[in-house]
């Protein structure tokens, strides 16, 4: 899949399937974005190619306290995908609606529907969770073995 900003000066491939997708509704999520929720592809950062373009970056802080860096086109601002505390630089939350074709990716789980805007409708179809949920509970085995990869080289030090 490729994707790119609202200018097209920055454009990305990614090389793998996303380790899983979610529609946060945090207020977090929807401060930094301005809207209702974000749909947020999780991937190895290795398997996010920067085609064309420079990013800035912004820091935030996320939910837990630690450092979210978001990172934008410099040109336009498009945000395109951000760093968590928890995964570092080892993996990226890549902003679903930069994709040429977003359709083609469906989360695994609504999160944080606890402060969902409420008249925003949600599917009946994909897990919802208050909050959050135990990857372990509710990604395949592949995928799951892909993140859990990720946080153990975190724990060791990387990124």
């Amino acid at each position: 899949m490729e994707g790119g900003c609202a200018c097209g000066a920055v454009r990305y491939r990614l090389t793998a399937a996303p380790i899983f997708v979610n529609n946060c509704h945090c207020s977090l999520c929807q401060r930094q974005t301005g809207s209702t929720s974000v749909v947020n592809i999780f991937i190895e950062k290795e398997a996010l190619v920067l085609l064309t373009g420079t990013l800035s970056e912004h820091v935030v802080k996320a939910g837990s306290g630690g450092d979210h860096s978001i990172c934008r086109c410099a040109a336009c601002g498009t945000a395109m995908w951000s760093y968590y505390p928890r995964l570092g630089r080892l993996g990226a939350g890549l902003r679903a609606g930069t994709l040429d074709d977003p359709g083609k990716v469906r989360p695994d789980a609504i999160i944080f529907v606890a402060d969902k805007m409420p008249w925003a409708a949600l599917p009946d179809d994909i897990p919802q969770f208050e909050t959050t949920y135990n990857p372990a509970e509710l990604l395949p085995p592949e995928r799951f073995a892909r993140l859990k990869a990720l946080i153990d080289r975190r724990a060791a030090g990387e990124g």
